[in-house]
């Protein structure tokens, strides 16, 4: 039987990366490919900061093809509106029935998701909504799942840990009421080894700068 097309919210993080695994694992659809928002100024994952070299090579490591959809900068609510419906429309006539997203439990989040997929044709799924996150956090971890913090907010996170691994020593040493999964914005990751890639993405940790309120770690390709 054939399983329907999704495209998976690929925001180039470690949660997104696990969704695609437990989407595979699950198959109850075919995720056919990767669809991330960029900025158009700087080439990078948009929030995240990761280059889209990267990028690319995360895609080609998880077999799957990107759908890119560059924003521009700075971007409305509206322009990101309009772009994400016109790649709704491509999806739907390309075949594809659902939206994944690596979630967690912003019901917010989520009923925005819902509420703009809505009349779509594209069904929204969320694979690892509503987890322990400590639990979830320790689970990815042990999986092999490999990822290094990408972003900080700094008035929650110490700008120190922008370019760690996020492994178990990291999880011990997250102050209290930071979120292990990182799901109210306390840090990003970009996701370079683990069961949902052939093989891992080569790395190299560059310059830590602040920018905008943040601080990234700037990650080359090895």
């Amino acid at each position: 039987m054939t399983r329907p097309k999704a495209l998976l919210s690929w925001s180039s993080g470690k949660d997104a990366a696990w969704a695609l695994h437990i989407l595979r694992q699950a198959r109850e659809v075919d995720v056919v490919g990767l669809l991330t928002t960029t900025n158009e100024a700087f080439e990078r994952v948009a929030m995240h900061g990761v280059r889209e070299a990267l990028l690319e090579a995360q895609a080609e490591a998880a077999g799957l093809p990107l759908w890119k959809v560059p924003l521009p900068w700075p971007c409305s609510n509206e322009a990101y509106e309009a772009r994400m419906a016109a790649v709704c429309a491509e999806a739907q006539a390309q075949g594809i029935e659902a939206m994944a997203f690596g979630d967690l439990f912003l019901e917010d989040v989520r009923d925005y998701r819902i509420q703009k997929l809505a009349g779509t044709g594209l069904r929204p799924l969320f694979p690892i909504w509503n987890p322990d996150t400590a639990g979830l956090a320790r689970e990815m971890v042990g999986a092999g799942l490999r990822a290094t913090l990408a972003c900080v907010d700094p008035r929650v996170l110490a700008a120190e840990f922008a370019g760690r691994d996020f492994d178990a020593g990291l999880l011990a040493e997250l102050p209290e009421g930071v979120d292990p999964c990182g799901e109210r914005g306390e840090f990003h990751t970009f996701a370079w080894g683990g069961p949902m890639f052939q093989h891992p993405v080569a790395i190299r940790r560059g310059e830590v700068v602040e920018r905008d309120g943040f601080v990234f770690a700037d990650l080359l390709p090895a």
